[in-house]
């Protein structure tokens, strides 16, 4: 019986349009060019900076980060940049007695940001906040650990297989994958994700039907 449900971010309970759209602008390369690199680098089972050092070889992204900070053009986080299921689906979650946690590879500075928005949630926390970033079975432990439910009890949802689904499933939790923005889309039919996923959701809200069983 599930009794906690872990969310990550990034094309999950946020669109990460404004994200790489801001990025592109500080770089100063067309929005378009930046999206499209991304998508190619995760394609091949990179890391998405990579589209930032193909764009500017060399670049310290740490670095750049601070530089874009110092200069007032940092990073922003909305109630406009949450799918629109998000709260709807959380409440829902929540008045079935779920513990609802929000973990993903997030900056510490977006951890501020997204509980300023007053998530209906239990706990928000990303990886800059934890020190260990996704797919080490270090973040996954500490999402366990703080699940304060038993793996068998515990629902990990994402939409990125190596980031989410496979070592979710190998800490042995259930696993949700949601066709959601680009790597949702791009391997939701995929068998490694159709065998390793115990649910594939179109939409946050499915998750409540799946708690009721």
């Amino acid at each position: 019986m599930i009794q906690t449900i872990t969310l990550d971010v990034g094309e999950t309970i946020t669109r990460d349009d404004r994200y790489w759209a801001s990025w592109a602008d500080w770089l100063e390369v067309p929005r378009h060019t930046l999206s499209a690199l991304v998508g190619a680098v995760v394609a091949q089972g990179q890391d998405n900076a990579e589209a930032l050092r193909l764009v500017r070889p060399g670049i310290d992204v740490a670095a750049e980060y601070r530089a874009r900070e110092a200069a007032g053009r940092g990073e922003t986080l909305g109630e406009g940049d949450l799918y629109s299921d998000v709260r709807p689906a959380l409440a829902a979650l929540r008045d079935l007695g779920i513990r609802v946690i929000v973990a993903g590879n997030q900056t510490t500075r977006a951890g501020d940001l997204l509980r300023s928005l007053a998530l209906p949630a239990d706990l928000v926390v990303t990886s800059g906040e934890w020190g260990v970033a996704k797919p080490d079975p270090e973040f996954f432990h500490r999402v366990l650990e703080v699940a304060q439910a038993e793996p068998d009890e515990t629902l990990y949802v994402g939409d990125h297989p190596a980031n989410d689904v496979f070592p979710a499933k190998a800490a042995g939790m259930g696993v949700a994958h949601i066709r959601r923005g680009p790597w949702g889309h791009l391997w939701a039919d995929s068998r490694e994700v159709a065998t390793a996923a115990d649910w594939r959701i179109n939409s946050l809200t499915e998750l409540a039907d799946i708690v009721r069983g």
